[in-house]
């Protein structure tokens, strides 16, 4: 079960508040991998930190009783000042259940992650992509029944693309995943049902198909029609 209960976010700006969501509900589909979609500024990365606990909403709540992942995206929420290794063993000490599955996980996240010397250097000196990178091989180290991806397969050259694909369609078939991405071929590969964010709504489509194609449709500049 995941759901959305009268759930409104809002920011303040100098012209008042700007809502993301009001009063939003809505029950996402049981045993499904679900593609979130919808225009920039729509509210997908919100939703994403709302439902994996690190941002609060102003009113309502999420319902679930499933386990949900981090946030995996480029820039990951990791300590600045510390290296790759001490921010992944730190979250491997949280999850695992002794030293030895610690080591393991965090040599798992070095090796998945590729990206040599810089696993020992201060993360705030790491690209975005690198950061994707760790974040997303540290998901990957554990198992949970949802992974919140944010444009995280955006990491790295194709090659590297290719295999955290592999990676996911590994464990999607353990798990679901809740995926961000403007990629029509990520979202068509991974997802089984496409939801897309409008004026604060959420729109539910069973075919992925049916779902690209609105989406696909909401990106075309709309024509002006002359006198």
């Amino acid at each position: 079960m995941l759901e959305l209960v009268n759930l409104t976010k809002y920011y303040p700006t100098p012209l008042g508040r700007h809502y993301v969501f009001r009063n939003l509900n809505f029950h996402f589909p049981e045993d499904a991998s679900i593609g979130l979609m919808g225009r920039n500024g729509a509210g997908k990365s919100t939703l994403m930190r709302i439902i994996a606990g690190v941002e609060v909403p102003d009113q309502g709540h999420v319902r679930t009783d499933k386990t949900m992942s981090w946030r995996v995206g480029l820039g990951g929420g990791f300590q600045g000042t510390l290296s790759s290794r001490d921010n992944v063993r730190f979250v491997c000490r949280l999850f695992s259940a002794s030293p030895e599955e610690t080591r393991a996980k965090v040599r798992y996240v070095e090796e998945f992650a590729e990206i040599g010397k810089f696993f020992d250097m201060p993360m705030k000196s790491l690209s975005s992509g690198m950061r994707g990178r760790v974040t997303f091989g540290l998901s990957l180290a554990f198992e949970f029944d949802y992974y919140l991806i944010d444009e995280g397969m955006a990491a790295g050259d194709p090659i590297f693309r290719k295999k955290a694909q592999a990676a996911f369609e590994q464990h999607v078939s353990k798990g679901k995943l809740i995926l961000v991405s403007h990629n029509p071929k990520d979202i068509q590969n991974l997802c089984d049902v496409v939801v897309i964010l409008e004026n604060g709504q959420a729109t539910l489509y069973n075919d992925v198909k049916e779902g690209l194609e609105i989406y696909q449709n909401m990106q075309r500049p709309t024509k002006i029609e002359g006198p």
